[in-house]
This record gives C-alpha cells, sequence and structure tokens, in this order.
C-alpha cells in the first residue's frame, strides 16, 4: 500500500476556514464598503444593476438575544447593509454612532453615479396639465357665465 500524500496546508495570509462561497466576504470596515460599491456602480454603469439593502440587526442569534433580555442586558442595534451587482457581495455593520457620517457619505456615493439612470419624459405631463387647465377654466368659465337662480321673496 502506498504511503499516504501529504496534506497541503494553507498559503500564508489564507484562511482555513473559508467560507464556501467566495462571492461573500467577512464584513467590510465602513469607509472600505464604500469604495467597494463605488467599484460596483462604475463596473454596472453601461448595463447592470446594483442592490443595496440596509436591515437592523443586533448580530446576535435569537437564543442569545433571549438570554439578554431576561438578564436585563441592553442590546446594541446595529445597521447591517448589504450590497450585490449579481457577481460580487458586499456587506458592513454601521453603529448608531457612526448612522449619520455614514449616510452622508452613502448619499455622496449615490448622488455622483445616479447618472446612468434614465430621465423622465416631462413633455407628456405638461401637455396632459394644459390640456386639463384648459377643460377647468372653461368649465369655470360656462359655470361663472350661467345666471344664478335667486329666491325672490314674496
Amino acid at each position: 500500500m502506498p504511503p499516504a500524500p501529504p496534506r497541503k496546508t494553507p498559503a500564508a495570509g489564507v484562511s482555513s476556514n473559508a467560507s464556501p462561497n467566495p462571492s461573500v466576504k467577512a464584513p467590510l470596515h465602513p469607509d472600505s464598503f464604500l469604495n467597494e460599491l463605488t467599484a460596483m456602480f462604475e463596473r454596472s454603469a453601461e448595463k447592470g444593476s446594483v442592490w443595496v439593502t440596509f436591515k437592523r440587526s443586533s448580530l446576535k442569534s435569537k437564543v442569545q438575544r433571549n438570554k439578554m433580555t431576561t438578564a436585563g442586558e441592553s442590546l446594541e442595534y446595529r445597521c447591517l447593509i448589504r450590497a450585490t451587482d449579481g457577481k460580487k457581495k458586499i456587506t458592513t455593520t454601521v453603529g448608531a454612532k457612526d448612522h449619520q457620517r455614514f449616510q452622508a457619505s452613502y448619499a455622496t456615493v449615490l448622488k455622483a453615479h445616479m447618472t446612468a439612470l434614465k430621465k423622465r419624459e416631462r413633455k407628456d405631463r405638461r401637455k396632459t396639465a394644459d390640456s386639463d387647465k384648459k377643460q377647468g377654466s372653461s368649465m369655470k368659465a360656462s359655470s361663472s357665465s350661467a345666471p344664478k337662480a335667486s329666491k325672490e321673496s314674496s
């Protein structure tokens, strides 16, 4: 019987307990998340979409939360933010203290990459609004020119 082949060890800096799905990674720092989100928007500028979800999370299991509430400990809820472009998934968590700063930075990223959106056609709206005004003004004119019935006292 031949000897068993030697086991391969992971390379330096590579975690041995990596997730089976390589597109899902550990949560990023909020600033790194925004940089990756910017890169996602740029990759999908010509064609594609980016989905971003926000969710309240305590990052604890239900059992742990129940134990903490029965023990009288307070729970700190965080905002779990996930983004995907269909190929790559990124995630981060933001605490209450950093929420305002993150939202301001996130709004800046969104405003910078809203250029791929299609503009609505306002021309059709103006036509319908003008026709509504004409109909409304003609109705008012016809009602004001009609003689008003008055009560005659006897």
